[in-house]
């Protein structure tokens, strides 16, 4: 018998803005001043998809992988993903960014961009508003079955689901910009049946490739906002990926932990020095995928992802006991 689970996905986000830390420190722009303008790389030029619904960068479900990297050049990282395989990003410093998936025979299984790099022959595109998205391709789905189970997809503003092309195509939403297109994910059928919950299992590649992408597609939304890069910090990676660990042991969810440590008295004891910092923290999410177009869909979140008055950023991922995945970001600038 089939059973339905009442929901599939809890989601909870916080975050600490930069406003916190600017009240103590003083203005911070006036400390390290503004960002230089990202210099633009070339836009490629995007064709109808001419076999599928859907293409990022010209790029198709099923399509070999010397035939991507023949269009996008060398992969800048490989890492795990919750299906199993790897996400291999492609970008020209964090421009152009998308992610790929490939199976065992090196053809594309999927793929994810929040970039201006989707074509479909449906007219969506990034920016789309969601309502031309719903005309073009109907209803979302409502409910996915893994096994035996058929798990409730949430009701929400911030995605839509939908089976195209023997895919499953999740198409993100931007609140703040008016519930336009900001972000698609396509997945081969396969590859989705082939995860056989909600959650992966533990593991620690599964826990480096969630703090590596979150890294990833933060810095790819940085750029669309004309904002540099951050770099990543080995130290703030260990001090928010403590918190996430003692958040998933102990059961609780909070920018204080268990002993009244601030995220900043943290970063503190573990040595980092800085002028400004932030935190956002996240479980629940699939991915660090959904957990990032979360994240960017709440005001306070998007302000630390999008603020000038950073440099560096660490990102820490632990699992609890259900497998479910918990997220700090920890931002600073020294």
């Amino acid at each position: 018998m089939d059973i339905i689970s009442e929901q599939a996905e809890e989601i909870r986000e916080s975050p600490v803005v930069v406003d916190t830390v600017d009240k103590v420190t003083g203005e911070v722009k006036s400390l390290i001043g503004m960002p230089p303008e990202v210099e633009q790389a070339e836009k490629p030029t995007l064709a109808s998809p001419d076999s599928q619904t859907f293409s990022v960068y010209n790029i198709q479900i099923g399509d070999d992988r010397s035939t991507v990297e023949q269009e996008v050049g060398t992969p800048k990282r490989e890492s795990r993903n919750e299906y199993g395989t790897d996400w291999v990003a492609y970008h020209e410093n964090f421009q152009n960014f998308l992610m790929v998936s490939y199976d065992e025979e090196n053809r594309v299984n999927g793929l994810y961009t929040s970039h201006d790099l989707i074509s479909s022959t449906q007219g969506i595109a990034l920016n789309t508003p969601k309502e031309t998205v719903r005309a073009q391709l109907g209803e979302p789905m409502d409910r996915m079955r893994k096994g035996l189970t058929y798990y409730i997809l949430n009701e929400t503003d911030e995605h839509d689901y939908y089976q195209v092309d023997d895919s499953i195509v999740t198409i993100f939403y931007d609140v703040h910009e008016q519930n336009t297109v900001t972000a698609i994910q396509i997945l081969s059928e396969d590859l989705e049946s082939d995860k056989k919950g909600m959650y992966a299992a533990n593991s620690s590649a599964l826990r480096e490739g969630f703090e590596y992408q979150l890294f990833d597609v933060t810095n790819a939304t940085r750029v669309v906002h004309n904002l540099p890069v951050l770099s990543w910090d080995d130290r703030v990676s260990g001090t928010a990926r403590d918190h996430s660990a003692d958040m998933a042991q102990n059961s609780y969810f909070d920018h204080n932990n268990l002993q009244g440590q601030t995220p900043f008295d943290r970063m503190e004891e573990d040595g980092t020095r800085f002028t400004a910092a932030g935190e956002n923290l996240a479980y629940g999410q699939f991915s660090s995928i959904f957990a990032h177009e979360g994240l960017m869909n709440s005001a306070g979140h998007r302000k630390n992802i999008v603020s000038s008055n950073f440099g560096y950023l660490g990102v820490g991922v632990a699992f609890n006991q259900e497998s479910q995945p918990y997220f700090t970001e920890n931002f600073f600038n020294n």
